[in-house]
């Protein structure tokens, strides 16, 4: 939102009533899922976290990212790319939920570092920093694309929201962070998901809708006075006497009676 904001302000970017109702949906909505979001599960070595890399679920979620990524870019990207917002930024936020699981498994690596255990003798710290800078390269490419092709205050809040879903799934696989959730924690992160979903609807699909208070129902509308005022009497007598629909009429009527006089 106050990206949306600076944007229509420095760069003179429009964004309609529907699109910060949007953002502030959106942004609503995120947050109510990271208040009902379970707790991390606490990591403390990089033995720990290469487990967790080799759990099958972690496996298949990052095959799929991989795999949707490569068809966003190489197939969707090139026919829709240039229409369809979500595209690129899809292709930011899924590759940018690998990128948090690397920066989380660098931060373990680091802190055994300053520990003084052998970590430069590790594999798995290196492997994580090198596909750390493969995904931010990515994201940085792809997020520069949607920002030169929409408007910035769209792409934004649109990228905020899926980011903020794609690494709460991965960490959630990941850690395994919903096993112990409560219901009321199930009901909320629920809620706020679908509060993201509305956010996103009216801020995409009614982004290109010109929006003025002439739209508005008349009685909102500002200095418009009552459409249908009551009658008075003379208003409806004066409305039920006989006005001639052509001049042609009256004229007819004229000749009639000086015929008769004539007469």
């Amino acid at each position: 939102l106050f990206s949306a904001v600076l944007s229509s302000i420095f760069l003179n970017e429009q964004l309609n009533v529907h699109g910060k109702i949007g953002c502030i949906l959106s942004i609503l909505g995120s947050t109510v899922m990271v208040i009902h979001a379970p707790q991390e599960e606490e990591v403390s070595s990089l033995e720990s976290m290469a487990e967790k890399l080799k759990d099958p679920g972690f496996i298949v979620f990052a095959v799929c990212v991989l795999v949707s990524s490569l068809l966003l870019i190489f197939v969707a990207g090139p026919r829709y790319g240039q229409s369809n917002v979500l595209v690129y930024v899809l292709v930011c936020s899924a590759i940018g939920s690998l990128s948090v699981s690397c920066v989380k498994g660098l931060g373990i690596a680091l802190k055994e570092l300053f520990s003084g255990k052998p970590v430069l003798k590790e594999p798995l710290g290196w492997v994580l920093l090198v596909c750390l800078v493969i995904c931010i390269s990515i994201q940085i490419n792809y997020l520069n694309k949607a920002l030169d092709i929409f408007n910035t205050s769209v792409v934004t809040p649109i990228y905020y929201v899926l980011f903020t879903t794609a690494v709460m799934m991965c960490s959630a696989i990941l850690f395994k962070e919903w096993q112990h959730m409560v219901l009321n924690n199930i009901i909320g992160s629920i809620s706020g998901f679908l509060t993201i979903v509305s956010g996103i609807f009216l801020l995409h699909a009614f982004r290109d809708m010109p929006f003025t208070p002439s739209l508005l129902p008349l009685f909102l509308q500002p200095g418009r006075a009552d459409p249908h005022p009551p009658w008075s009497s003379a208003d409806r007598h004066q409305s039920c006497q006989h006005q001639p629909l052509l001049p042609s009429e009256g004229k007819g009527s004229q000749s009639a009676e000086e015929q008769e006089e004539e007469k």
